[in-house]
């Protein structure tokens, strides 16, 4: 008899990493000198104003965050995605680890002027926001964990205090209009921008 589970044209595989489409966000943390730290990520989801940020051990952004518990989620847009890429290999941990040098990362403190990108004031924490990015959310930590099967990464949970956006990308008095605006997407650590619309849930507002 033939294996029910078996199809021709599917292969098991394992690969070395599983970022199968996600939104690039920036996220800003406060440094202890005031500074801010912008690092690069590829895992976050949000539920409400509720939003998950999965951030590797042994970096800035994490040690920042236990220390103090505010971050801005910067949002680039797709023409933004070399901002976000020179940033890619530094690192705000000094001196960097040995994991992190092992794989080309250095240490960087001004991220601002790595990037070419502009800080502009928050409004309720202390991190500055990213000017050219088209969405910026101020946010409070409200828990970390480490999982216990990936003790290398954690889940930082926030609550979204601010949400600001580029004029030009609101539609109404408080929607995103998706036909102005796109995320940058990292698929399979290549960088993406969304394809034209294919069509809308029953729940969509506009």
């Amino acid at each position: 008899m033939k294996n029910s589970n078996h199809a021709p044209n599917i292969e098991r595989i394992k690969p070395n990493i599983l970022y199968y489409g996600t939104p690039v966000i920036l996220l800003n943390t406060l440094n202890e000198d005031d500074s801010v730290n912008i690092s690069p990520l590829s895992s976050s989801w949000a539920l409400g104003d509720c939003i998950i940020l999965g951030i590797g051990l042994g970096g800035k952004a994490i040690e920042n965050l236990e220390r103090h518990p505010e971050c801005v989620i910067n949002i680039p847009s797709p023409s933004l995605w070399r901002n976000v890429e020179s940033l890619a290999r530094y690192t705000g941990k000094n001196s960097v680890p040995e994991f992190k040098k092992e794989v080309g990362f250095e240490y960087g403190k001004d991220k601002y002027a790595i990037s070419g990108l502009s800080p502009i004031e928050s409004e309720t924490v202390k991190p500055s926001r990213i000017k050219e990015c088209p969405l910026q959310i101020e946010a409070a930590v409200k828990n970390i964990r480490i999982p216990e099967h990936t003790p290398d990464f954690a889940i930082v949970e926030t609550k979204a205090l601010q949400i600001h956006a580029h004029k030009e990308i609101i539609i109404g008095e408080n929607h995103i209009d998706p036909n102005k605006w796109s995320p940058i997407i990292y698929n399979f650590r290549h960088y993406f921008g969304l394809s034209d619309q294919l069509g809308k849930t029953f729940r969509a507002e506009i």
